[in-house]
């Protein structure tokens, strides 16, 4: 998996302060993208061991409290995403107990590969859709156009 920007301290994508990785890698094309530059698979830098045991790291840091984690892009649910979220998602889960998980991607919920799935059964909140330029709203809390859909799939995140 490649990505293209990783902030170790983020409070723009979820609740709380985050740790919030931008993969690379994304078949929507959707018109209007404001991060095009992550549609390539291999656009941005080889997501490494390192990289994934500073995330754990960082998240547990106790000087800078974070709340979870943010996946975004790209599409972390592209084919070539899924190993290496799903195992980052199953540390964040065992390794950092109380964070919870934020992903956004344009695939629909209920069309999701049972690939796909696997990955969404560790996240607390989903949102699914293709961004649409004819229905972006810059007044939405955390989505860019009317169609997408926040899924609280936990009952933990408190503005969903």
């Amino acid at each position: 998996m490649h990505y293209s920007a990783y902030h170790s301290v983020d409070v723009v994508n979820g609740e709380g302060t985050r740790c919030t990785l931008f993969v690379s890698g994304c078949e929507h094309a959707c018109k209007g993208c404001y991060n095009q530059s992550t549609w390539r698979v291999d656009a941005g830098h080889l997501f490494t061991q390192t990289l994934e045991d500073l995330i754990i790291a960082e998240l547990n840091d106790t000087r800078i409290k974070r709340r979870g984690l943010s996946l975004s892009g790209g599409d972390p649910l592209h084919p070539a995403n899924i190993e290496a979220i799903l195992r980052l998602v199953k540390r964040v889960k065992t390794e950092c107990i109380g964070k919870d998980i934020w992903l956004w991607s344009g695939y629909k919920l209920d069309e999701l590969s049972d690939a796909q799935q696997q990955v969404v059964k560790y996240i607390d909140v989903l949102i699914d859709g293709k961004f649409e330029q004819s229905l972006a709203d810059p007044a939405l809390k955390w989505r860019g156009s009317a169609n997408q859909v926040v899924h609280n799939l936990t009952g933990k995140a408190s503005n969903v």
